[in-house]
């Protein structure tokens, strides 16, 4: 008896994503945004001990972060949910990565995360997230709908729904 075969998939699979945000400090970033999104820091310590011993990467651009070893200048959040690489620690999902630039920021975002509270909880969750060194920009009310304008630790605007 033959198998069925599977029809050809008809649509791409999904792509798994990284939004990247210059920062000054990736680690104290990826801590405050890990524990406002309720997501993960990446673990590369496996990989970056790797990278050592082969000498891929100099001593200096590595650090240690929550006692394990993380990169310098780039540290990741991922989605608890989405699949990672266990060798290297590298979510293969939803993810926010943080990167060190020389420059502060000086202008309005372009692009920002909007976060949405669950019914009648937003200003709990604006508290929440005020408690984490998040700061109030403005409140807004329009006939759209209402929403809170914040500021992370850097400075990087975004709203609570």
């Amino acid at each position: 008896m033959t198998q069925p075969t599977e029809a050809p998939r008809t649509t791409p699979a999904p792509l798994h994503w990284k939004l990247v945000i210059d920062c000054a400090n990736p680690q104290s970033q990826a801590d405050f945004w890990a524990a406002a999104l309720h997501y993960e820091v990446e673990d590369n310590n496996a990989l970056i001990e790797r990278l050592l011993e082969l000498g891929a990467v100099p001593r200096e651009a590595v650090v240690e972060f929550h006692a394990r070893l993380a990169f310098r200048d780039l540290v990741a959040v991922r989605h608890p949910d989405d699949p990672y690489d266990p060798d290297s620690g590298t979510g293969l999902g939803r993810r926010l990565l943080f990167q060190r630039v020389p420059e502060a920021k000086s202008v309005k975002n372009r692009l920002h995360l909007d976060l949405h509270a669950a019914a009648g909880e937003r200003e709990g969750e604006v508290g929440r997230l005020e408690g984490l060194g998040a700061s109030v920009l403005r409140r807004v009310k329009e006939p759209g709908g209402e929403w809170v304008v914040l500021a992370d630790p850097e400075g990087n605007e975004f709203c609570v729904q």
